[in-house]
């Protein structure tokens, strides 16, 4: 049976103390992602608390759907070690969910609660329209 994907993306960063493997697992995840578009399936991904590092430039931030938990920080790097980088302070709220929405990087704010019925109704309306 074909499958919307979903992920729940949450991430300090892999890194190399836990080992090159981490590391390796993601471009074999973003080929993966390619098979979904191919069979024309949905990849929904839920952004929660952290979601930063690598997953955020590899898979997580790939999705046709993106949705963040309330105030989830969401990432390559931190908004410190951001700040440092560019010796400027950064705005009010960089890198949480709401910004992003703002912003046009995720597509909606849902509680962890109402992710169910969200996720559901998004893809009730992607499959019909798809068929």
């Amino acid at each position: 049976k074909k499958c919307p994907f979903i992920l729940c993306a949450s991430s300090g960063g892999a890194r190399m103390q836990e080992g090159i493997l981490s590391l390796m697992q993601m471009p074999r995840t973003t080929v993966m992602l390619q098979s979904l578009r191919e069979e024309r399936l949905p990849y929904i991904v839920v952004l929660t608390n952290p979601t930063t590092g690598g997953v955020t430039a590899s898979y997580a931030m790939l999705g046709d759907i993106h949705i963040a938990e309330p105030k989830a920080l969401i990432g390559f790097a931190g908004p410190r070690v951001i700040g440092n980088t560019i010796n400027e302070s950064l705005p009010e709220g960089f890198q949480k969910s709401e910004y992003l929405l703002e912003h046009g990087m995720v597509d909606m704010v849902v509680h962890r609660k109402d992710l169910k019925s969200t996720i559901s109704k998004i893809i009730n309306i992607l499959i019909n329209e798809s068929t």
